[in-house]
């Protein structure tokens, strides 16, 4: 074939990740893993929380194992219903459409808001799923540096003179770095020029209760979309966009990654509800995350986070993988931030303060944590 094999490609791009150190392995572990997990997304503990893995099971038992079709055909289901009802009343939003990952929630509603006649104004850092549904929407897109809404403000103006419907795609907290977007000056900008600000709150749903878009007094407005996953705080897989009726209706007729996907399984859907149940019930799981989020950031010497990841900065991506197997080495698992990742180019270790680790486990953790990182760092 021109230009060479496909095999001889892979083998180079193969070769080419190696040498930068940058080769990624899927590494299955087992139901009785007894390795400390700081390196997974359960923010809360609540996927194996009793309760919510009984209606999981239950859910399973009761509808099968899938939904059976998209949720256009036969796959909507009432606990699908129960869920989206139940989000939207927690999260202060008048309507709620889950889906089957937060992936394809944002995928999903920029897709059917924008096209290449719509302005997407686009933080550098947002997940790499709004990037990939910017470019699938083919938008004109207009980057700007990090939580920076002097440069959000300039775009928007320039937008509004040009006649463009604007999109505002931003975190509420963002996973990298940590830290908490400029919410309530993004909504009144957006608001001031006619623009919709797009806000995930995938790693704020949760440990910040119904999210920062709520508590900071902009659920239910208008201009503010908001996207989440299931599978983070939650404990359970899925995703969901909440925001008005309106919206709601439009993803259901317009949006691809809806319409033309099975619907969520019912055991997730089922474990979320519950979970969602369990977090409300008991606020001291995310009081548990702050508390360790802030004494780990004071132990390793960094930055305290708006979330429940800490990035530990490493000079390398070699280093940050060596930090990684000598962490596992002692029995804590933890995760590896790289290029190309990562929005700045900085390799970090990725630690979860997570609720769900017995206190003397956590202990144990940190120990491990302030002896890998001085070794490495």
């Amino acid at each position: 074939m021109s230009g060479g094999s496909w095999g001889d490609w892979l083998d180079a791009e193969a070769q080419r990740r190696d040498e930068a150190g940058l080769t990624r392995r899927l590494r299955p572990r087992s139901a009785d893993d007894a390795t400390i997990d700081l390196a997974g997304n359960d923010y809360l503990g609540l996927t194996g929380d009793a309760a919510v893995r009984r209606a999981a099971a239950d859910a399973a038992l009761t509808w099968g194992a899938g939904a059976g079709a998209s949720r256009l055909v036969t796959g909507t289901l009432a606990l699908h219903d129960e869920l989206e009802r139940a989000l939207a009343d927690y999260t202060g939003q008048p309507s709620a459409l889950v889906m089957s990952t937060g992936y394809q929630a944002n995928l999903a509603v920029v897709t059917a808001l924008a096209d290449a006649s719509v302005r997407v104004i686009s933080d550098a850092h947002v997940h790499a799923s709004l990037i990939d549904a910017v470019r699938l929407a083919r938008a004109r897109v207009t980057v700007v540096p990090h939580n920076d809404v002097a440069a959000v403000r300039t775009a928007l103006r320039a937008a509004q003179d040009a006649g463009e419907r604007t999109l505002v795609l931003v975190e509420s907290v963002y996973s990298v770095l940590g830290d908490a977007a400029p919410l309530v000056e993004l909504a009144e900008a957006c608001e001031e020029t006619g623009a919709l600000l797009v806000v995930d709150e995938a790693h704020g749903l949760g440990v910040h209760g119904p999210g920062l878009v709520a508590t900071q007094g902009l659920a239910g407005l208008p201009h503010v979309v908001v996207t989440a996953t299931l599978s983070k705080a939650l404990g359970a897989q899925g995703g969901a966009v909440l925001g008005p009726v309106a919206l709601r209706e439009h993803l259901v007729n317009r949006a691809r990654p809806f319409i033309f996907d099975t619907g969520l399984a019912p055991a997730p859907t089922a474990g979320a509800l519950a979970a969602l149940g369990e977090l409300q019930a008991r606020p001291e799981l995310a009081a548990t995350v702050h508390e360790r989020v802030r004494s780990l950031a004071a132990s390793l010497g960094v930055d305290v986070p708006a979330g429940a990841v800490l990035s530990v900065p490493m000079p390398s991506p070699q280093a940050a993988v060596a930090a990684q197997a000598a962490a596992l080495e002692a029995g804590l698992r933890v995760g590896c931030f790289r290029p190309p990742s990562v929005p700045d180019g900085i390799s970090r270790l990725r630690i979860t303060a997570s609720a769900g680790v017995a206190p003397a486990e956590w202990e144990h953790a940190v120990e491990i944590l302030v002896a890998v990182v001085k070794e490495h760092q």
